[in-house]
């Protein structure tokens, strides 16, 4: 049964939401932005119209979250006392608590999400670490279980780039995720994955241990500017393999693009090196690539901007590519994020895409320092 101090602490969080949102001045800087949009000409320029639709509607997402918030608190704490009177039981008060707090801890852990960037969509390339059979099956365990993630959260997959194990498995994929904040809650996945179980593909039946990488990077979108020079691309064509038919294998639909730049991060030369295999029309492959290619340099653009700051690079060290972020012990009934020490023994549902909780633990505890 909910205490009287857990209802308490409840409405203490939602009055505090109402201060970190400044809930006051988005209600007038919206009634401000919904004006700009009754003005004569406002659709004559098609995209900034649209941006100021976006602009408006994040705005309201704020309001009406908090709204809802308030409402469903307001509502336990009618049940709670409907209850002292003995006219509701307490199921239903412990129903009113759990529905009040999932709307708290949501709104909560998107006000961490305040990044530019975290609104966009991702790009999530997942790589096999050395190990053969074994690592290229975990990297496909891994593609499965965010492609579950994406479809319990309605987001829109597309694959870029797939090469195929040599027995089983995959060596790497690379894929767009499509839908709102996508990689504000993705980016957390960043760095290497352990997988330790009794391996299928050991005939001693021995324990083994394997590691896939993962990397995340926005996804950009048309609001969002990056320029490249176009005379430094050249493309490499090649015929694709697997599923596809007849018509993949004949014609030279795949890409690889190869651009190299100045890295803004290193202040070096590099080269960025991208495969697009997405579909059988070569022009299309080719202007997915170039989307690709923004997305990287615009992580770049991002990375060297959080190097600037000292809080953000202290941040920046608990999310490192390469570094061992979380362990999946399959024998011992247990999945476990080594940044937040978070952890499940529910492995099943975590490899059905269940990883939320996760994702909410790196964002409470490490949120707050990217913003």
């Amino acid at each position: 049964m909910v205490t009287i101090e857990q209802i308490k602490s409840l409405v203490e969080r939602a009055d505090a939401l109402r201060k970190y949102l400044d809930i006051e001045t988005k209600i007038v800087q919206l009634q401000e932005e919904e004006l700009k949009t009754q003005a004569p000409e406002f659709w004559l320029d098609q995209k900034r119209a649209e941006e100021q639709m976006k602009k408006v509607k994040g705005i309201k997402y704020w309001i009406s979250g908090y709204n809802d918030v308030k409402s469903c608190v307001e509502e336990l704490q009618l049940a709670f006392d409907f209850y002292k009177e003995e006219a509701m039981t307490e199921d239903e008060v412990d129903t009113a608590y759990e529905k009040s707090t999932k709307l708290v801890e949501d709104l909560e852990m998107r006000n961490m999400l305040r990044r530019e960037e975290d609104k966009l969509g991702a790009v999530i390339k997942i790589v096999a670490g050395a190990g053969g059979t074994e690592a290229q099956d975990w990297a496909q365990m891994l593609m499965r279980m965010y492609m579950r993630y994406c479809e319990n959260h309605n987001y829109k997959v597309e694959i870029s780039n797939i090469l195929e194990g040599d027995e089983a498995g995959i060596k790497s994929i690379t894929f767009q995720v499509d839908g709102e904040y996508a990689y504000g809650y993705l980016k957390c996945e960043n760095g290497v994955h352990r997988l330790v179980r009794v391996s299928p593909y050991n005939a001693q039946g021995k324990r083994m241990t394997s590691f896939s990488s993962v990397f995340v990077v926005p996804l950009i979108d048309d609001t969002i500017e990056i320029e490249i020079n176009l005379a430094n691309i050249s493309w490499d064509t090649f015929r694709c393999s697997g599923a596809g038919g007849q018509n993949v294998n004949k014609v030279e639909s795949g890409v690889r693009l190869h651009y190299p730049f100045k890295n803004p991060v290193t202040n070096e030369m590099d080269e960025i090196v991208i495969e697009n295999t997405e579909s059988r029309d070569q022009p299309k492959n080719k202007e997915n690539a170039i989307r690709l290619l923004k997305s990287q340099l615009y992580e770049l653009e991002l990375e060297k901007r959080r190097q600037e700051t000292a809080k953000i690079e202290a941040g920046k060290k608990k999310i490192e590519w390469g570094s061992q972020i979380r362990s999946y012990v399959f024998d011992d009934r247990r999945v476990k994020d080594h940044r937040t020490d978070y952890q499940t023994s529910n492995v099943g549902s975590v490899m059905d895409g269940n990883i939320d909780e996760f994702i909410k633990a790196y964002l409470m505890e490490f949120g707050g320092e990217e913003n």
